[in-house]
């Protein structure tokens, strides 16, 4: 158990302070806004503290002493990262993270060592949308791509379609379908309600399964599950702040993108900026006539991108309505995520949840490598590195079908020097190996951990 000093009361803080705490770990939180330290006061038995996270005394009383990690996430770069100096000057706390949003502040990496400003790890929500945005236009038709093992292996979620060749019959069908192809699903959701599945299991139409394979297998299996969409060529982007700038620039080579940004100075700063093949639109992606006007019926994927949760949601909306075969709109509150996607929105996006993975792969114990959070938090899916030997390690030499694992909790794939291992109830795990599980209720964590943490030393 560490204890954390979280700086920053916001969605992404309150997401953030609700996962470590769930984890065991002492947080305490500071914010100037009284309304945000109550909403975690309210569900969460964890300590606040009312002030500037970045002045002394309110870090003192905040344990910042007695502190091994602070994780400053408020609106402002500035005071995380003031936050970090002075938890790591007055404190000596080890590990400091800062929420950085400004680009030139990524640009300049130079600026962010022990003898300058004392930052071990930057994060960038927008950086973070952006790449899940830009995995999903790879593969049509999934809700998430999840990356594990340097890329090797993938998670992906998709839904199944009437139609698709394995709905209506049992998973085992998988292997005569595809003999030279490796799969395992690592969990199916029915009515939101998890499904543990074996051979037996048959999928029926709208269950939302994740299944993992080694990443160039990912289209062969998805094509068992629902229909393979065309890839996608058009793209329109709601939205021309941080995350609308970074994803137009990001899929510029790749796809022909438009994007609408509403403010007419802003929309002739980005014309200039982006690429030259980037057609920028001046108006509100919320107008129907207007939308119409930018040829949202030609567009295969529309984006709604703005820092709106309504406004994304409505022209969300509204492009689906106008034919558009894939939305995805970002949405910052947690009950709106719940109630939006599977409708008219394919995707909702969360910066938090997407965030959340990232922080509590560097928070959590030696051997996380990788955290995926899952499903608005409640499910989970981890990356963890085997160490100890037979003698300190429940796992380490021994057979899947002898570990074990909490109820939920599923291995979906194994790398073993770069190689991609699909388990089976025989396969035996070594040290050094990669190991991908599904946790379909997060609880499930400590219980993993456990599990995997050999007697000599802490997971």
């Amino acid at each position: 158990m560490k204890r954390i000093v979280i700086v920053g009361a916001g969605q992404v803080g309150q997401s953030l302070a609700e996962a470590l705490s769930g984890d065991g770990h002492n947080v305490t939180v500071i914010d100037t806004r009284a309304d945000c330290l109550e909403a975690i006061a309210s569900h969460l038995d964890i300590r606040t503290i009312s002030g500037f996270g970045c002045h002394p005394g309110v870090l003192e009383s905040a344990g910042a002493r007695e502190a091994e990690v602070l994780i400053a996430v408020t609106d402002s770069d500035e005071v995380n990262m003031l936050a970090c100096q002075v938890g790591s000057t007055l404190f000596g706390i080890g590990t400091k993270i800062a929420r950085v949003r400004e680009r030139s502040y990524h640009d300049n990496p130079g600026l962010f060592a022990p003898d300058a400003v004392p930052v071990d790890m930057l994060i960038s929500p927008e950086a973070i949308v952006t790449s899940q945005i830009q995995r999903l236009l790879e593969h049509p038709g999934a809700l998430q791509v999840l990356d594990f093992a340097d890329g090797l292996v993938s998670l992906v979620g998709v839904r199944a379609y009437y139609g698709g060749p394995l709905v209506g019959h049992e998973l085992r069908r998988i292997s005569t379908d595809m003999p030279g192809i490796h799969t395992r699903v690592a969990a199916i959701f029915r009515r939101n309600r998890p499904i543990e599945p074996d051979g037996d299991t048959v999928v029926e139409a709208e269950d939302e399964v994740f299944f993992v394979a080694a990443k160039k297998n990912i289209r062969a299996v998805t094509s068992e599950l629902r229909k393979l969409d065309k890839p996608y060529r058009r793209v329109l982007v709601g939205g021309g702040g941080n995350i609308g700038r970074r994803l137009a620039e990001a899929l510029a080579d790749r796809y022909e993108v438009r994007l609408i940004e509403r403010d007419p100075q802003r929309a002739e700063y980005l014309a200039a900026e982006l690429p030259p093949d980037t057609q920028v639109l001046t108006g509100d992606s919320a107008d129907d006539r207007f939308l119409e006007s930018c040829g949202i019926g030609d567009m295969d994927v529309f984006c709604a991108v703005t820092n709106d949760d309504q406004a994304n949601i409505f022209s969300g909306m509204l492009a689906k309505r106008r034919g558009v075969r894939k939305v995805m709109a970002l949405i910052n509150r947690p009950g709106y995520v719940d109630l939006m996607e599977g409708g008219p929105i394919d995707v909702a996006l969360s910066p938090q949840q997407a965030t959340i993975g990232v922080l509590l792969a560097r928070v959590r114990e030696e051997g996380t490598a990788t955290v995926h959070s899952l499903r608005r938090g409640a499910a989970e899916a981890i990356e963890t590195i085997v160490s100890g030997d037979r003698r300190t390690s429940r796992v380490v030499d021994r057979r899947i079908d002898e570990l074990r694992l909490p109820r939920g909790a599923s291995i979906g794939a194994i790398v073993r020097d770069r190689e991609v291992i699909v388990p089976h109830h025989d396969t035996v795990i070594r040290a050094g190996d990669h190991v991908i599980l599904f946790l379909t209720e997060r609880d499930r964590v400590k219980a993993v951990q456990r599990l995997f943490r050999p007697a000599s030393r802490l997971f």
